[in-house]
């Protein structure tokens, strides 16, 4: 069985639990710049590198995935959201790109395969790829509409060269989430695919879209319908919302999309919107309550936390969540759907 297949399979029977973030849990660790840089001869300041942390210090990374299994997640995503050569650059690590992303792979899976062991359940890592700092549908410049900063070519190295380096490390899929700009999305897209044409095999892509305001866009403008219409050629395994907002603000965006993906939904929002000091202070009780609301009404196949998420949130998520029955993949009339930035959808 192959791993569309078999999480497919598992979807089909139960809730999954998605993991949390890293970065928070990182900082908690009260790391020191030498601890953050490690032996790798860098000579930027590396405080804050949460990504190379999966090669200096990845004891650190193998605690806080241990505290999302034990919470309950069987989906779990590597934490390399800036381990790009693009981002990487502003700390002059962009030449141990591969090095992060094989190390954080190999740390979860890792992680993952030793919980198996012991309780039989079966466990899927994502190897998750962010945004970069970078866009293709907007300039930089307000006087230089037309100007761009990269290429989508530039993009599409980019994101083929993280890509690569997760599925050696031993990821099952690729997970590109907190998506703002459509076509750095269609890059990464592009990406996965000419490296599957190279392994001449499947690599399960899910994706995962970030809203910029409550009208429910992007921040290249898409609604989420005409994103998902953009994006549904790649038949990604899981289509979701993460990130941009908590669970109760993303509530009618994932109505919207639960009624018309044909694949597995999966939402991991923030633990409600930041206080004036920038922290969440959502419990998790009360993130777990709102995220059942969407269990309860079968718009559910994947569940976890994106920003202020702890494991306790995760671990509350699992709670409500179990036993529930999982969403239903929708069958669709075929129909010409298309899109701007609004859909478009020419019946039959």
């Amino acid at each position: 069985m192959s791993v569309r297949e078999e999480l497919l399979a598992e979807a089909a029977q139960r809730i999954l639990i998605k993991d949390g973030p890293y970065g928070t849990a990182i900082q908690n660790a009260k790391l020191s710049e030498a601890d953050y840089a490690g032996d790798t001869g860098l000579t930027h300041d590396q405080k804050g590198n949460n990504d190379l942390v999966n090669l200096t210090q990845p004891q650190v990374i193998r605690s806080i995935c241990d505290e999302y299994l034990a919470a309950g997640s069987t989906v779990l995503a590597t934490n390399t959201f800036n381990a790009n050569r693009i981002s990487q650059a502003d700390y002059g690590a962009e030449g141990l790109v591969r090095e992060i992303n094989i190390a954080a792979a190999k740390v979860i899976r890792d992680a993952c395969e030793a919980a198996t062991a012991k309780d039989g359940r079966k466990r899927f890592v994502c190897g998750a790829m962010g945004p970069t700092n970078k866009t293709l549908s907007l300039s930089p410049n307000v006087e230089d509409p037309g100007f761009r900063e990269v290429s989508f070519d530039d993009i599409v190295s980019v994101y083929r060269e993280q890509a690569a380096a997760l599925v050696e490390g031993g990821v099952d899929t690729i997970l590109i989430e907190t998506v703002f700009d459509t076509l750095n999305c269609k890059a990464a897209i592009m990406a996965v695919k000419q490296l599957e044409a190279d392994l001449g095999r499947d690599v399960p892509l899910m994706i995962s879209l970030t809203l910029t305001d409550l009208s429910g866009r992007n921040l290249s403008g898409h609604t989420v319908e005409a994103f998902w219409y953009t994006v549904r050629h790649a038949k990604p395994v899981t289509i979701g919302l993460n990130c941009s907002f908590g669970a109760e603000q993303l509530r009618p965006h994932v109505q919207l999309l639960s009624a018309i993906a044909d694949t597995l939904l999966m939402v991991y929002p923030n633990a409600g919107l930041p206080n004036e000091l920038g922290e969440y202070d959502e419990l998790p009780e009360t993130t777990a309550s709102l995220v059942r609301q969407w269990a309860d009404s079968g718009r559910a196949n994947i569940l976890g936390g994106c920003c202020g998420s702890t494991p306790a949130h995760i671990a509350a998520i699992a709670k409500a969540v179990g036993g529930l029955e999982p969403r239903q993949i929708p069958s669709l009339e075929p129909e010409m759907r298309l899109a701007g930035l609004e859909p478009f959808t020419i019946a039959a």
